[in-house]
């Protein structure tokens, strides 16, 4: 049962990850979607390029639990063909290109590092808590540089990344703040490793710029709970109904509008939306690759 309010009782906390927090700002009808409706919407087929990402990301992670001695770009290349995810492409010989040129990418980039430079952790879940939120999220990899501590997020996209991309990032800023008080140490800097060039975004953040990052998540948070609770309270303490014999009132599905754009042509939800069926054309399940 819900637990009843009290006059004076402290407001409950938002239990978030930096991706609800972004998917409430990208599209609140794609956040209803994803968080709340339960049964969810269907979502339409997975996406090559997630698998691309997914496999590429597991691969790395899975080197650095290798021993020492095994820390080598074959290992790396190894990983990613037994980990090859093949969902999304358009037949067997597309994946078969793409999972060879992902593994060109994680020996390239595994060739470049010290197998030595042990990471404070891989794939490590961090958390931290405001009075507004409790914000927790995974970290592909955690570094120690000198006496501070640095994030390193993964990216296998087609779009070269900048400065401005790892300093405008809230993941990036929440997780920074999340490991400095989880493992007790300053981290500041953030990095984003752009595999298919190499490249490395790097911003180091300052006290003010993490404050303000963390004040925008907490807006984000108390705009997207009180949408949730009015939800909540329509559709009950169990959060669920029956999508085809209750549907959504308007004055519920008001606070949840949908954001008509291009990336309604990239959104799983795309079916269940008429905005975003007419925003942009559909997209086959292969058309994010290079």
């Amino acid at each position: 049962m819900e637990q009843l309010g009290f006059e004076g009782m402290p407001r409950r906390l938002y239990a978030c990850t930096p991706s609800r927090l972004n998917s409430w700002l990208d599209c609140r009808r794609r956040y209803r979607f994803t968080y709340l409706d339960r049964p969810a919407p269907q979502k339409g087929p997975p996406w090559a390029h997630n698998s691309v990402g997914a496999s590429v990301h597991n691969a790395l992670a899975g080197w650095w639990r290798q021993p020492y001695e095994r820390r080598t770009p074959m290992t790396a290349a190894t990983l990613l063909t037994s980990g090859w995810i093949t969902e999304g492409f358009r037949d067997q010989e597309q994946s078969t290109t793409w999972r060879d040129r992902a593994r060109e990418m994680v020996s390239g980039y595994v060739a470049a590092l010290d197998p030595a430079d042990e990471p404070v952790g891989v794939e490590r879940t961090v958390a931290t808590r405001t009075a507004v939120i409790a914000v927790s999220g995974r970290i592909d990899r955690l570094d120690r540089r000198g006496d501070e501590l640095v994030v390193v997020d993964y990216k296998t996209g087609r779009r070269a990344l900048d400065s401005d991309d790892a300093r405008s990032s809230l993941a990036l800023a929440l997780y920074a703040i999340a490991s400095s008080r989880v493992m007790h140490r300053t981290c500041r800097k953030v990095e984003l490793h752009h595999l298919p060039t190499g490249s490395v975004a790097e911003w180091e953040h300052t006290d003010e710029s993490l404050d303000r990052h963390l004040r925008r998540a907490e807006e984000i948070a108390l705009e997207a709970s009180e949408a949730d609770e009015a939800y909540r309270a329509w559709s009950g303490a169990s959060g669920s109904r029956t999508a085809s014999t209750d549907p959504v009132p308007p004055e519920v599905d008001a606070l949840f509008p949908p954001s008509p754009g291009p990336i309604c042509s990239w959104c799983d939800f795309r079916r269940h939306c008429p905005q975003g069926l007419q925003a942009g054309q559909e997209r086959n399940p292969w058309d994010g690759l290079h």
